[in-house]
């Protein structure tokens, strides 16, 4: 296999297996353990109460006006849980959307890939012989996951900001390291470049700009109060250098948690465009994620890489939505919106390495791409004009493979397969 000129340090299997985030901290004194809870102060008083409870517990993060994270024992949760001015509940935990398939590490660190535009990409762009991409100029891709390996040969001429939100300080602002990978192949898939020499893999929109924000741990799981804070940080971003800005979480939980809906909510109404993995808990009806399943942000299913009734299959793990909402051309919460390849992705790996898995988390990133790519050559739209731009080509291409797919919009493949032409 060619080598690039590059030194790039070797992926070792070892750094998978790291150790995953605790639940909760051990409290050495008191011989209990802490864990991350959200705390609200109501009432007439419900400032001062704030500002008194913020000298009794650590704030982590501010979402709200009267409210705070931040960490404390079941003793003191209980304690708090009898104030009637005080609304205290435990903080979600939150994981990244990946098929249970084990993943196909084929190429190692140094090495040139396999596939300059793999499947995926040829598909968006339909066309079979597509052999490098462009587009995306002028629009940021935020991809909250693992962190991404911004020194990766394909990545790193696409990285504007790198932040982890996971750390015990709050907001590290120059670190974003995945030493899990997921966030890694995701970045790869909306906007590798190619690398300096073009020889490299293609994401979707190669001339979008990277904000790599590591919003989950190394073991693929984290809190819900970072994610928000994380989104919030996006759209503040976008407003501030007043840039157009399309945020992906290939992440999910099954359960709506307050503050990633109050956050997809802020960032949208900040002209933000929010794209999230649909899930992989298929081919079951209502089995979307959140945050997909919310109505401002767009739910992506998996494709998969072969033909069924002449188009591509919605993948059998893919999560779906409800069929009685099937044919309305609307998205209510619990819906797919778009559809896009998932299934078998090639794509970028922490070490300067490429990888193949499989999930909706590997769908998202195609759409964000697709958004940058849209918004890019038209600067002048919304985020929600974006957003119908979208589903109407999506709805050119109509999926009829798979567990509930058929003509027009479906629970399974959403409006259908949004494509670059």
């Amino acid at each position: 296999m060619k080598k690039r000129s590059m030194v790039m340090s070797l992926l070792l299997a070892a750094s998978l297996s790291v150790p995953s985030i605790a639940n909760a901290a051990p409290d050495q004194e008191r011989g209990q353990e802490t864990f991350r809870v959200y705390v609200e102060s109501t009432g007439v008083s419900a400032k001062s109460t704030k500002q008194s409870l913020k000298k009794q517990y650590e704030p982590r993060w501010e979402l709200s006006e009267n409210g705070f994270s931040t960490e404390m024992n079941e003793k003191q949760f209980n304690a708090l849980q009898k104030n009637k001015n005080i609304k205290v509940t435990k903080v979600q935990e939150v994981e990244l959307e990946t098929d249970v398939r084990a993943s196909e590490y084929e190429t190692m660190a140094g090495e040139y890939p396999t596939q300059q535009t793999p499947w995926g990409i040829k598909a968006i762009y339909n066309n079979p012989n597509q052999t490098t991409t462009s587009g995306g100029s002028g629009v940021n891709i935020a991809v909250l996951d693992t962190g991404v390996f911004t020194s990766h040969y394909d990545l790193v001429n696409t990285v504007e900001q790198c932040k982890d939100f996971t750390q015990a300080t709050p907001l590290v602002n120059g670190a974003c390291n995945d030493a899990n990978g997921h966030g890694t192949h995701v970045a790869g898939s909306a906007l590798a470049d190619g690398g300096s020499d073009k020889a490299g893999i293609y994401g979707v929109a190669p001339d979008a700009d990277l904000w790599a924000y590591k919003v989950l741990g190394d073991n693929g799981s984290g809190y819900s109060d970072d994610i928000a804070a994380a989104i919030r940080h996006a759209a503040d971003q976008a407003s501030a250098t007043r840039t157009k800005t399309v945020i992906n979480m290939s992440l999910g939980s099954a359960g709506q948690d307050s503050l990633i809906t109050n956050a997809v909510n802020y960032a949208y109404s900040k002209g933000v465009l929010v794209v999230a993995a649909a899930g992989n808990s298929g081919p079951n009806q209502g089995s979307i994620g959140y945050p997909g399943a919310l109505t401002n942000a767009i739910a992506v299913a998996a494709l998969e890489n072969r033909q069924q009734n002449g188009t591509y299959r919605v993948a059998d793990f893919s999560s779906r939505g409800y069929a009685q909402t099937d044919g309305d051309y609307a998205i209510q919460q619990g819906d797919v919106e778009i559809s896009a390849p998932g299934a078998s992705i090639y794509s970028t790996w922490p070490g300067g390495g490429y990888n193949t898995i499989s999930g909706t988390s590997m769908a998202s990133p195609h759409v964000a791409g697709l958004a940058a790519k849209v918004w890019a050559a038209n600067p002048s739209y919304s985020h929600t004009q974006l957003r119908s731009v979208l589903q109407n080509r999506a709805a050119n291409n109509d999926i009829l493979g798979g567990f509930g797919a058929g003509y027009g919009d479906d629970y399974a493949s959403g409006f259908g397969f949004a494509k670059v032409n």
